[in-house]
């Protein structure tokens, strides 16, 4: 009973009600939270540390940025959904902060689409800074095994490389990225003979073109790709709505780091992620977690990052019963 009535007593306060809501729907930093509520960072910050101290939402930090996002589990989750289907009902409250969110999302999408229009042609240079691509692309083929896929999405295809690595694998591929440019580029490296049933198209991660169930597709790559993304949990549940039942999703990117010049430097928005985070967006998104591993850098370079690659799939269709 008491941390049903702290919680009751967190939320209800009009700023930290605000703040709540928009935390349902995306982790925010704290100046991206100043910057829609219009209030002093003391304010904001004292809002956040007590709606964290009921158990309402969770911080985490990642180099010198702080982030808060609203817990996905237990009687704090049940509550806020429950606040956010209330204010649903009214939505000319919240309708002021929607757009200044809608704005920072926008602001967000906007640097990351420079950076891949000022750095397309030199992509495989950045790459240099991972471990090698060629044990990542071994580990790929392996844990995707050697069964045909007849149906690959490549979410943020980029240049197309994993089209291509796949290609010969597939039966139809198709990769989707948000840059021209970088489209530009996979269209070229996919102009041969061998790989015309792979395509490219320009599209949003987080809001995918194509059905699910039988139409939907039985392998699904995110290849160096969730570490620019504001919401990496949205985009791994709207490739799992896309998928046929029994499908596999393979995450490919970084294990946790302290390189803070990758976030200023190349727009990462994340420095890597963990198991157990990786692991919570697949339950959530209603997957079944079959495992990960981890490819280190050559050599001790304190620049090297280690790759990590997670697995998981979509539960099976249930077997027609026996008449």
């Amino acid at each position: 009973m008491d941390k049903l009535v702290a919680m009751l007593r967190a939320a209800g306060d009009p700023t930290r009600l605000r703040l709540l809501l928009l935390l349902r729907q995306v982790e925010l930093t704290v100046s991206e939270l100043i910057e829609i509520v219009g209030q002093s960072q003391p304010r904001v910050s004292r809002h956040l540390k007590l709606l964290c101290e009921a158990g309402l939402l969770e911080r985490f930090k990642e180099g010198s940025w702080v982030f808060h996002r609203a817990v996905e589990d237990g009687a704090g989750a049940l509550l806020t959904a429950l606040l956010s289907e209330l204010a649903a009902e009214e939505p000319s409250i919240l309708a002021l902060d929607k757009a200044r969110l809608s704005q920072v999302r926008l602001e967000r999408a906007k640097q990351a689409a420079a950076f891949f229009k000022a750095n397309a042609s030199e992509w495989n240079r950045i790459r240099a800074l991972h471990a090698p691509d060629k044990d990542v692309e071994v580990a790929i083929l392996n844990r995707l095994g050697n069964a045909p896929i007849e149906n690959l999405l490549d979410a943020g295809t980029g240049t197309g490389r994993m089209l291509e690595l796949l290609g010969g694998r597939v039966k139809r591929a198709v990769g989707v990225d948000v840059s021209p440019e970088m489209l530009a580029i996979a269209r070229d490296k996919l102009a041969k003979p061998e790989l015309s049933h792979c395509r490219v198209r320009l599209g949003d991660i987080f809001r995918l073109p194509f059905d699910g169930g039988e139409a939907g597709f039985d392998a699904v790559l995110f290849h160096q790709v969730l570490h620019y993304l504001d919401d990496p949990a949205a985009a791994v549940a709207e490739a799992a709505r896309t998928m046929r039942k029994g499908g596999r999703l393979l995450i490919a990117d970084f294990a946790p780091h302290e390189l803070e010049f990758l976030r200023t430097d190349f727009a990462h928005r994340r420095l890597g992620f963990s198991d157990k985070e990786v692991q919570g967006w697949l339950h959530a998104a209603k997957l079944k977690y079959l495992g990960a591993e981890a490819i280190a850098p050559h050599g001790s370079a304190a620049d090297k990052l280690t790759v990590k690659l997670w697995l998981a799939a979509s539960p099976p269709a249930a077997k027609a019963e026996a008449t």
